[in-house]
């Protein structure tokens, strides 16, 4: 018999985790034991910067674990086609994923024009290369009518996914924002959760309030939790 946890089996949680190695000072041996690690428990994905991809890309080939590339990360305060243009060098360099920040501050000042065509932009190449494009908002920065509007913009420009945070901001992920991001893309786009999240309980609330991923750097610990909880 199969060994849960709150209903869950290991592979429910382990294909929920994008397993990520995001920090400025990684190196090349992280981003191997990072790969390890998402190959070892076959996570959802494996979410890395953009130097990184074509090392982590080698090293998950053959492991059915796709690659997840950031973009504009973490400010979202790169122009439109400098976006555009490192979305398309991460699919060529072997990302079948793309998480892009937005620019925060065009949804916070009201100028939604600037922030649909950003993400067009990038959804556009993205899809040119074959990946999907999650969006960041950055919700610990809006207020709920921003999360709304900025969940709404994703949508009108062909995003795949709405996420919560990049994890380098003030604070990550909530149930609060997470249950409004679902309530307002419903079942047309899916939610990733990011910023926090380091136990088990956590990933099942995440996904009892609606979202399909969460970001995390700690996906070894939170799959050996399982582990200890199951019955």
């Amino acid at each position: 018999m199969t060994a849960t946890y709150r209903g869950y089996t290991f592979e429910q949680i382990a294909k929920t985790l994008d397993h990520s190695v995001l920090k400025p000072e990684v190196r090349r041996a992280d981003i191997e034991a990072g790969a390890a690690i998402a190959a070892k428990y076959s996570t959802a994905s494996y979410c890395v910067q953009g130097v990184n991809i074509a090392q982590a890309a080698k090293l998950l080939e053959g492991s059915g674990v796709p690659v997840c590339a950031t973009v504009g990360f973490p400010h979202g305060a790169i122009t439109t086609a400098a976006k555009a243009f490192e979305a398309a060098e991460a699919t060529k360099n072997g990302a079948s994923e793309v998480d892009m920040v937005i620019n925060v501050g065009g949804l916070i000042g009201g100028d939604d024009e600037l922030v649909l065509e950003d993400i067009r932009a990038v959804a556009n190449a993205a899809h040119a290369g074959g990946a999907h494009l999650k969006v960041i908002l950055e919700t610990a920065l809006l207020t709920a009518e921003q999360i709304v509007r900025g969940c709404e913009l994703a949508e009108q420009a062909g995003a795949d996914f709405v996420k919560t945070s990049t994890g380098f901001s003030t604070a990550g992920a909530t149930l609060e924002n997470i249950r409004l991001m679902k309530a307002t893309v419903g079942d047309r786009l899916r939610v990733k959760a990011s910023g926090g999240v380091r136990t088990v309980d956590q990933v099942i609330d995440f996904i009892e309030a609606g979202v399909s991923r969460c970001g995390t750097s700690n996906a070894e610990a939170i799959l050996l939790e399982f582990n200890a909880k199951a019955e």
